[in-house]
């Protein structure tokens, strides 16, 4: 069977699966307008807003990935009590997004991420969010949740941006979890983190995270494979999948194989969120029955669309295949 059709075929299996992403959520803020001239008040572009869009992202945006690409998913998150929050989860649900173990916090905002984008360019952007760790109490619900729906689902995504949702005790209870149930387990790291991580079944850091969490500078492609060797070592996880940027993927297997994938992008017009969509399809493909391998170059496919769009974006299968092809 060619590539081309045996990954068609995988990709066809991709709405038979059902996932739980866990994780930090993010309100991605979109203003669209035009400079034309400097502020008299300080060196910096005037932006005339023309008009504002709003996108889930974090968590919210790999879930909204894995919808786009045809899969069933579940999302477990925490937002506040803002008109933020109800923005973010109206989104979800508007797009049969299962938001059952979204948990709110009247302590803290819903973490909100504006970019102002004048000519196809972000001008700036502006972050506002509460770092601290979550109640215990919310946690426990969040922990709960899953144990209602572990029967329900093929996979679980870890998606940790440091935003306070992934504790360490939120970490041991699901990894526990999805041990017991023999679940895939995904995870988009967070380099303070690295250490609770042992036992997943992947993990999809960037070159820079690998990098500080094993000490090793990354020169050349000798240092790349120490990186990787370093993190299953460390972790005893079955793969290591590891993005390179311009320079596509490295996969790192338990068994010591490693595979270089280079990148299919053409143009790049932003790279926001290329990382959710590569965990998100990773993800899909795995449970839908494909091996690291190619479940990491159908991964590299759907990053090569995303990084053609502008702003925070996902792609649909039909874009996917048309990429493969």
């Amino acid at each position: 069977m060619k590539k081309k059709d045996k990954f068609k075929k995988i990709i066809s299996r991709f709405s038979k699966v059902r996932a739980l992403v866990i994780g930090d959520l993010i309100l991605d803020e979109f203003l669209w307008g035009d400079v034309s001239r400097i502020s008299p008040e300080a060196p910096v572009p005037v932006v005339w807003v023309r008009s504002e869009s709003f996108m889930p992202g974090g968590a919210a945006n790999v879930a909204n990935n894995i919808y786009a690409l045809g899969g069933k998913v579940h999302l477990a998150g925490v937002v506040g009590t803002d008109e933020r929050g109800r923005i973010l989860t109206q989104e979800l649900e508007k797009k049969g997004i299962n938001v059952g173990g979204i948990v709110i916090d009247g302590e803290r905002p819903t973490t909100l991420k504006t970019r102002v984008i004048a000519h196809h360019q972000q001008m700036v952007r502006i972050d506002k969010e509460k770092m601290d760790g979550l109640d215990s109490g919310l946690i426990t619900q969040m922990i709960d949740y899953a144990k209602e729906i572990i029967d329900d689902i093929d996979a679980i995504i870890i998606e940790d941006y440091g935003k306070g949702v992934i504790t360490p005790r939120l970490l041991k209870e699901i990894l526990r979890l999805a041990r017991r149930h023999k679940k895939i387990v995904i995870v988009d790291p967070k380099e303070e983190h690295f250490r609770y991580y042992k036992g997943v079944t992947a993990i999809t850091p960037n070159h820079h995270e690998a990098s500080k969490v094993t000490g090793i500078k990354v020169k050349d492609n000798d240092s790349l494979i120490n990186i990787g060797n370093a993190l299953l070592n460390k972790l005893k996880c079955e793969a290591v999948l590891m993005t390179l940027g311009e320079n596509g993927m490295q996969l790192f297997e338990k068994k010591g194989r490693i595979t270089h994938i280079p990148t299919v992008a053409q143009d790049v017009f932003d790279v926001s969120g290329a990382g959710d969509t590569v965990i998100g399809t990773f993800t899909l493909a795995l449970a839908a029955g494909a091996g690291m391998i190619d479940a990491a170059r159908i991964s590299n496919f759907a990053a090569g669309a995303v990084v053609g769009k502008v702003g925070i974006a996902v792609v649909t299968q039909k874009e996917l295949l048309s990429k493969i092809k």
